[in-house]
């Protein structure tokens, strides 16, 4: 896992994460992954809250670095996930496709929004989010979410990066 804390990003997450919570229902191109009672993964063009790509920008340069290969022969997909009190984020993995390498950004964490599990071979690793943060993770590794003990929703975009398909 590598942790990258990004302070330009930082600087937007409050207003971010009004323009997300401010979203209609109607905004969202796709919703995935409903367990507990909540879709877990929420789909939505780019352009519907701008300061994203500021975040997927940084991301994709991340990545890049980590990965040793040029910007152009990477994309990335990404989906919101708004946890709100009682939530959970199930065990999964990211590895359903081509996913070379997933990352977790955090927008919002008030007190008590649970913990990032990352199942390892050598066990469980258990990370404190941190807003303004971002966590690069093998794709295949299971991981999950700790229930959010808060009334204020933790925000975070789930981002998985494969190769760009360049002819």
């Amino acid at each position: 896992m590598h942790v990258y804390d990004c302070d330009e990003c930082q600087s937007i997450n409050s207003e971010l994460a009004n323009a997300i919570l401010a979203l209609p229902d109607a905004a969202y191109t796709q919703r995935s992954h409903f367990f507990h009672g909540r879709y877990e993964n929420l789909y939505l063009d780019v352009e519907r809250v701008p300061g994203l790509k500021i975040i997927l920008d940084t991301c994709l340069e991340q990545a890049s670095l980590l990965l040793e290969q040029a910007v152009e022969k990477l994309k990335l997909g990404f989906w919101l996930n708004i946890m709100r009190a009682g939530d959970v984020t199930t065990l999964h993995t990211h590895d359903d496709d081509d996913e070379l390498l997933s990352a977790v950004y955090y927008v919002q964490v008030p007190d008590q929004s649970g913990v990032f599990k990352l199942h390892r071979p050598d066990g469980v690793q258990e990370i404190k989010p941190v807003a303004g943060r971002f966590m690069f993770f093998d794709p295949a590794l299971p991981h999950e979410v700790t229930q959010h003990n808060n009334t204020v929703p933790r925000i975070s975009l789930g981002i998985n990066i494969g190769p760009a398909n360049i002819s």
